[in-house]
C-alpha cells in the first residue's frame, strides 16, 4: 500500500516568517464514495492505470465510520486495484497534506485492511502475483475436491460451471473473493467456510495455450446444504456474484439453472435463496415460471382462476376472491422442480397474470384487487380481524412517501388498558400506503411476465393451445 504526500509547508521552511493566527472551520470531511475508486486488473500493465475495468461498489461510505466520511486530508485520492488472476489487491493513496480540523485524521490503513484483509499487498508483490499465481484458478477447479463438471454453456463452449466443495484450494479462493462480495453485494457478510455443507459453483472460462489449460473466473455461487427432517437435504443459495466485466452475459442465469439441475438430480427437498436482491429475484422468478409451464397440472388450475377473475365482480368489494393454488399443485412443484412454497406462490400470481387477456379490463382490475387483498391481509390481518396489527406512517428522511410501520396492540381487555391506539388517525394515509405497495408488486409481476413472454414464446403458445 503506497501513501504519497504532495506539497511542503512554506512557513516551516522559513522559521522567521510570522504566522497569522485565526480560527479555521471544522473539517467537514470527504465521503469515501467521492475519493475512492476500485479497479479490476487483468495483467501487470493495468495495475496503476485508471483505464482498466472500473468496479462500482454499492457503497463505500459504510466502511468508514458512522457518517461514512474521511477526515484530515486535503485532495485525498484512493485507488485500489484487484487482480483478476489471484484477487490480491494494491492500494495507492495520495493527498496534498494532512491536518486535524477538529475531527482528527482518519487512519486509512486499518480500514482498508478490514475490507481487503490479507489480500492487500504492496505494489511490487502485487505485480509479482500475475506470474507467480497465474494457475490459481486452475488449481481450485482441478484439485481432488472438484465434484462435478456440469458441461459447457450454449452461448460460449469455453465457459463451464464447475462444482467444488468449499475446502482446500476452493476455500482459499473464496477467502480471496470476500472483498468483492463485501463491495458489490449489499448487506453481505462472509460465510463460515468451516461449517459443514458448503460448496461453490464456479463459472470459469477454459482456454488452451501451448497445450496448457488456463482458467479464468467469471462468477460464482456459494451454496449451503443442510438437513431437512426426516431424511432429506435442503439447498440454500447464500451468495451469487458475477464479476463486473462479465455481468449481463447470462452467467447468473446459468448458475441458477445449474443449481436447479443439481437439486432435481439429487432429489434435494427444495431450493431457497438467502435475502436475494431485486434483480436476482427477477431472474429467479423468470426461470421458475418457465419451468412451471412444463407441469401438466398447471393449465387446468390456471384456467379455473382465470374464469373466476372473468366472472366475479370485485369492483364494489361486495365479494372476495383469493387466487390460491391447489395444495397438491404446490407440493407437486416442490417435488418435481424443487421450488419452495413461497417462491411458487410468487410465480403462481405471475402465471395468472400471463394467462389473462390484456384487453379484458375487468379481469385485470380483479387481479389487482386480489393482490391488494393479499397484501392487506399480510400486513393488517384477515378479513374478520386484524389480530391486533396496525399500519401507521413513520416519516423517513430517505423516502417519506413509502415509510410505514406495523405494530401489535394487546389482545383483550378494556380499551383504556391498550398501550397503543386501536386505529391509525389517518385512514387515507394507510390506504395510500397500501396502494403504493400494491403498485410496486404489480410492477414486479408485469416485469417478470414480460421477460417470461420474450424468453418462452413457444411454451406460452403451447399452453394457450391446450
Amino acid at each position: 500500500m503506497a501513501l504519497k504526500q504532495k506539497g511542503t509547508d512554506a512557513a516551516a521552511a522559513d522559521p522567521k516568517k510570522r504566522r497569522r493566527v485565526g480560527f479555521s472551520g471544522i473539517d467537514a470531511g470527504v465521503e469515501a464514495n467521492e475519493c475512492m475508486k476500485v479497479f479490476l486488473a487483468r495483467n501487470p500493465d493495468e495495475a496503476g492505470s485508471e483505464d482498466c475495468t472500473s468496479i462500482q461498489p454499492f457503497d463505500l461510505n459504510h466502511f468508514f465510520g458512522e457518517d461514512g466520511k474521511i477526515y484530515g486530508y486535503k485532495n485525498l485520492k484512493i485507488n485500489v486495484w484487484i487482480s483478476a488472476i489471484s484477487f490480491h489487491g494494491y492500494a495507492d493513496i495520495s493527498f496534498e497534506e494532512t491536518s486535524d480540523g477538529g475531527k482528527g485524521i482518519t487512519d486509512l490503513k486499518p480500514i482498508l485492511q478490514s475490507i481487503f484483509g490479507e489480500n492487500l499487498v504492496e505494489k511490487e508483490e502485487f505485480l509479482h502475483t500475475f506470474s507467480k499465481e497465474c494457475e490459481y484458478i486452475r488449481d481450485a477447479v482441478t484439485n481432488d475436491h472438484a465434484i462435478k463438471h456440469d458441461g459447457t454453456t450454449e452461448s460460449d463452449p469455453e465457459v463451464e460451471i464447475v462444482r467444488v466443495e468449499l475446502q482446500g484450494a476452493a476455500a482459499f479462493l473464496y477467502s480471496r473473493l470476500v472483498p468483492l462480495v463485501l463491495l458489490l453485494v449489499e448487506g453481505s457478510t462472509p460465510i463460515d467456510i468451516g461449517e459443514h455443507g458448503w460448496e461453490m459453483l464456479l463459472v470459469v472460462k477454459k482456454t488452451t495455450q501451448e497445450s496448457v489449460s488456463k482458467f479464468q473466473l467469471l462468477g460464482f455461487a456459494a451454496v449451503h446444504n443442510f438437513y431437512h427432517y426426516p431424511d432429506s437435504t435442503r439447498m440454500r443459495i447464500s451468495q451469487i456474484l458475477v464479476l463486473p466485466p462479465h455481468q449481463g452475459e447470462g452467467h447468473g442465469l446459468h448458475l441458477l439453472e445449474a443449481i436447479n439441475s443439481i437439486a432435481q438430480s439429487e432429489n434435494i427437498y427444495d431450493v431457497t435463496i438467502e435475502d436475494p436482491s431485486d434483480y436476482l429475484q427477477y431472474v429467479r422468478s423468470s426461470i421458475d415460471c418457465l419451468r412451471l409451464l412444463t407441469l401438466d397440472p398447471i393449465k387446468p388450475a390456471l384456467n379455473a382462476i382465470v374464469s373466476s377473475l372473468k366472472e366475479t365482480n370485485l369492483s364494489k368489494r361486495t365479494c372476495s376472491l383469493k387466487m390460491v393454488p391447489p395444495a397438491d399443485l404446490t407440493e407437486t412443484a416442490r417435488q418435481k422442480l424443487k421450488i419452495n412454497k413461497k417462491q411458487f406462490l410468487r410465480c403462481w400470481e405471475i402465471l395468472i397474470y400471463l394467462s389473462l387477456d390484456s384487453e379484458d379490463r375487468k379481469s385485470l382490475d380483479n387481479f389487482r384487487a386480489c393482490i391488494y387483498d393479499r397484501i392487506k391481509g399480510e400486513i393488517l390481518g384477515g378479513a374478520t380481524g386484524t389480530n391486533g396489527k396496525r399500519l401507521v406512517q413513520m416519516p423517513n428522511s430517505l423516502n417519506e412517501a413509502e415509510s410505514f410501520a406495523v405494530y401489535w396492540t394487546q389482545d383483550g381487555g378494556d380499551a383504556d388498558d391498550q398501550t397503543v391506539e386501536q386505529q391509525p388517525e389517518d385512514l387515507k394515509t394507510q390506504e395510500q400506503q397500501l396502494n403504493e405497495l400494491v403498485d410496486n408488486q404489480m410492477e414486479e409481476i408485469v416485469g417478470v411476465a414480460k421477460n417470461v413472454t420474450s424468453r418462452g414464446k413457444d411454451k406460452l403458445a403451447e399452453l394457450a393451445g391446450q
